[in-house]
């Protein structure tokens, strides 16, 4: 992305200085960078003034100074580093949020630790109907298949359902089946599957839509709980630098509750802090007869910081359980060709239409598109509404991408379509290893998130996190971006598709101004006067530093238009 073409030129430094001194002193003021400003030159100051809530001068100490006033508050960054606030391109926050008070699985890694967890959560909470909860990693079980006898002999008597941390499928218990009335006559609904036994007695283990058997049986969290998990979410995100972004989920969904009332109540008490644009959920099962619909929660949502402006199309599901869908069939355990090759959700005829009579009524696009069929699908849909609306600025992108076949790479420019990436992905772990690239092949595996291949074509890269899926620290990403190897791996770990690493300032780009292009934030993402004054303050440059200590880098301050939301004690 050509940053120059979508902002104002800025003033020099000296300039800037000069014509805000005419309106009085600023109300916030650092000193002392450096300053990476992520504009188009990739240009560095040591000085930020800030008046209300945007940027108005960016320059040098001695420029800036003469901003200051008796009642300015002076940030002295002792050469520590100021970027623009992080934005996450695609992130479940309210689902986090409430995950992080129920059974939560996300810390472990291992089938003994999630029995020490379930047990220790059912006894803590005796008037629980339901245990409910998840995160747990699918490399834990053979396969990636738990089994509800395991569930059984931990809570026999109240039924239990837990998410996966990829949130793709979901582990019940025998009670939870029996509730949902899931036997072996059960057939398993298009978008989804039950797993079941060689017998075909169900495992426990449902997949993608099958999920919604149990899950709508689940009390709903009620708007007080959401909302609650909403500023729970906001703190740990601001934590972590993050000041604005994208929810990929606004809508009733499968596997949870609908978010969108708890950012509506946040909104109207003046608590949500963040810049948050909402992907309107598209119901799979139903068709263009819900545009109207969509265009009416569009109007009835946006408003203040919060703007429901995108759709979230969920074209596929994800490789682990063979749902990804992909060009050509997985394989089996023993290497062969199997019969299956994932799932698209939406008829790829009918994804054209749909897609083309979005972007004509001004919405963003913002598609789930993880195996390279369903990419292709949803690179065929743009183009379509290319073809039939012109070049509109709706800026759709594509979430996930893991698997992107080479043909493909060149039309994210082309089309004017992002690249929503989901770094942290890019590593070698168990669940890749173990249960990804044996089923892929070597050259399909190859093709694994191409993130080197899309900058050098030109695309533009936005980034996300995913959470709860993955974490939400976008340093965490940045680290795996840059090495395509886990911040806490070992040294001598492999590199993940070595050609597919990127810079430093290209995968910090893409966490600001690429994800703010995307969010349609266009006055945020970089530091240039008349800006928004959304601003991170890490405890260092990682730029001085070597490639591999980047994840060693924290967050002491955050700010969104001026106003502090973070600060670490050693700030």
């Amino acid at each position: 992305m050509d940053l120059s073409t979508t902002v104002d030129p800025e003033p020099t430094p000296d300039t800037a200085a000069r014509g805000a001194t005419d309106d009085g002193p600023a109300d916030l003021v650092f000193l002392s960078g450096p300053v990476h400003t992520v504009d188009a030159a990739r240009t560095r100051a040591s000085a930020v003034a800030v008046r209300d809530d945007r940027i108005i001068a960016v320059g040098h100490d001695a420029e800036v100074r003469d901003l200051i006033g008796p009642a300015t508050e002076v940030v002295d960054l002792h050469g520590k580093l100021l970027i623009p606030g992080f934005q996450d391109a695609h992130i479940h926050p309210v689902g986090g949020g409430l995950e992080l008070a129920l059974c939560d699985l996300s810390a472990a890694v291992t089938a003994e630790a999630y029995r020490e967890l379930i047990s220790a959560y059912a006894a803590a909470h005796p008037e629980a109907a339901w245990i409910t909860g998840g995160g747990w990693s699918m490399e834990a079980f053979p396969g990636g298949m738990p089994t509800r006898e395991f569930l059984d002999a931990l809570v026999p008597n109240r039924p239990v359902f837990l998410v996966n941390r990829d949130h793709h499928g979901g582990w019940a218990n025998s009670r939870a089946l029996e509730r949902a009335g899931i036997t072996s006559r059960t057939p398993d609904p298009a978008d989804g599957r039950i797993e079941r036994d060689a017998d075909g007695h169900p495992t426990g283990m449902l997949q993608e839509g099958a999920m919604e058997l149990v899950g709508d049986l689940i009390p709903e969290a009620t708007l007080a709980e959401r909302t609650a998990g909403l500023l729970r979410a906001q703190r740990l995100l601001h934590g972590y630098g993050v000041t604005a972004w994208q929810d990929a989920m606004l809508g009733r969904a499968p596997g949870g509750a609908d978010p969108t009332p708890a950012y509506v109540a946040a909104r109207s008490d003046g608590k949500l802090t963040a810049r948050v644009r909402g992907a309107l959920w598209w119901d799979r099962a139903r068709g263009a007869e819900q545009i109207p619909e969509l265009i009416a929660r569009r109007e009835e949502l946006t408003g203040g910081r919060l703007r429901a402006t995108s759709i979230k199309i969920m074209q596929d599901g994800i490789a682990e359980n063979h749902t990804a869908a992909m060009l050509s069939p997985y394989l089996t355990a023993c290497g062969c060709s199997s019969d299956n090759s994932g799932i698209s959700f939406i008829d790829p005829e009918d994804l054209r239409t749909y897609v083309t009579l979005l972007d004509a009524e001004g919405f963003q696009v913002h598609f789930h598109a993880l195996g390279d069929r369903a990419v292709r699908e949803a690179l065929d849909a743009v183009e379509a509404a290319r073809r039939t609306n012109g070049r509109r600025d709706t800026r759709p992108h594509l979430a996930h991408l893991q698997v992107v076949h080479p043909d493909d790479i060149p039309r994210f420019r082309r089309l004017g379509a992002t690249a929503n990436i989901q770094a942290l992905w890019a590593a070698h772990e168990p669940q890749m290893d173990e249960l990804t690239i044996p089923f892929l092949g070597p050259e399909r595996a190859a093709w694994q998130y191409p993130f080197g291949d899309l900058l050098r074509s030109g695309a533009t890269l936005a980034a996300g996190s995913d959470w709860p899926v993955s974490s939400p620290d976008p340093i965490a990403a940045l680290h795996v971006a840059v090495n395509r190897r886990e911040p806490d791996g070992p040294a001598s770990a492999p590199v993940f598709l070595p050609e597919q690493r990127i810079d430093l300032g290209s995968a910090l780009a893409a966490y600001t101004a690429g994800s703010a292009y995307t969010n349609h934030l266009d006055d945020t993402g970089t530091i240039q006067t008349g800006k928004l004054a959304d601003l991170v303050v890490l405890d260092r440059d990682p730029f001085d530093g070597a490639d591999e200590e980047i994840a060693a880098t924290r967050v002491l301050q955050t700010f969104v238009g001026g106003r502090r939301v973070y600060a670490a004690e050693d700030a």
